[in-house]
């Protein structure tokens, strides 16, 4: 594996990532909030079913082992753009995009207004929805207490605190103000209807566990592929690393009407 690193403000801030070399299309690994691409898709990446095609792991800015400045919005366009110049710097064009949570909003986004970037995407567990009143664990939690509570007020200490022990190891990795503004922004997004518009094939991969996806039906009958894969959490990449790349592997053989044709 080689890491590589594009500027992507004018302030020179680089989003790297760690790339293994293979054949064309590429594939593209974007990870979740508070999360990095290594930790996420190494494995899934260098499997027997995966490999031998370029692959970018990507951190994406304010993450991982990108820089993090500290007077970004972090809005899910501004990552989304600042992805698409980290792809036109490495000579990406036409790739797979795999991108989990946050990351599949973000790849969403890319596939919208960069669509020469992007031939397909495999979204996984990914946000599609605005966030409930209720916050759980993740981006709501994170936005509801505010920016000035969450740098300041003991909020960044208090998330860590209360995160899983994986989670936490990444997210140390984020810069503070990343972290909150990235979440702030998510828990507006609404995914679902951009996701349907797009003319690239889709599948969107969620826990069995979780029961009935909402909004299935709709979601299929504009050609995406609903996939539940058991045996996982949100961490799909993680928790089944079998089924998900069997599901990739069906994603890329599937015939390019398949999804017309099923809906």
């Amino acid at each position: 594996m080689t890491l590589h690193a594009a500027e992507v403000r004018a302030d020179g801030s680089a989003i790297r990532w760690t790339e293994l070399p293979g054949t064309e299309p590429a594939r593209v690994y974007i990870h979740g909030l508070g999360g990095s691409s290594a930790h996420c898709f190494a494995e899934v990446a260098a499997s027997d079913g995966l490999r031998g095609r370029r692959s970018l792991l990507l951190d994406l800015l304010g993450f991982g082992v990108s820089d993090r400045p500290v007077d970004a919005d972090y809005a899910l366009e501004d990552h989304a753009d600042w992805v698409a110049i980290a792809l036109r710097e490495a000579g990406v064009s036409g790739a797979q995009i795999l991108a989990h949570s946050m990351g599949g909003s973000i790849a969403t986004v890319l596939a919208l207004r960069h669509p020469d970037l992007v031939s397909g995407l495999v979204l996984i567990d990914s946000n599609l929805d605005p966030a409930p009143e209720i916050p759980r664990p993740g981006s709501s939690q994170i936005a509801r207490y505010g920016e000035t509570v969450f740098l300041r007020g003991g909020g960044y200490e208090e998330t860590l605190e209360k995160v899983h022990p994986g989670w936490r190891a990444t997210m140390r990795l984020a810069g503070a103000v990343a972290l909150y503004r990235s979440a702030a922004n998510l828990v507006r997004f609404e995914g679902r209807a951009i996701l349907k518009t797009l003319d690239v094939p889709r599948t969107y991969l969620y826990p069995a566990s979780d029961g009935p996806l909402k909004g299935a039906e709709e979601l299929t009958a504009s050609g995406v592929n609903v996939v539940a894969l058991p045996d996982c959490g949100h961490n799909i990449t993680l928790d089944n690393p079998t089924g998900f790349v069997e599901a990739v592997l069906a994603a890329e053989n599937a015939p390019e009407d398949a999804m017309v044709r099923a809906a």
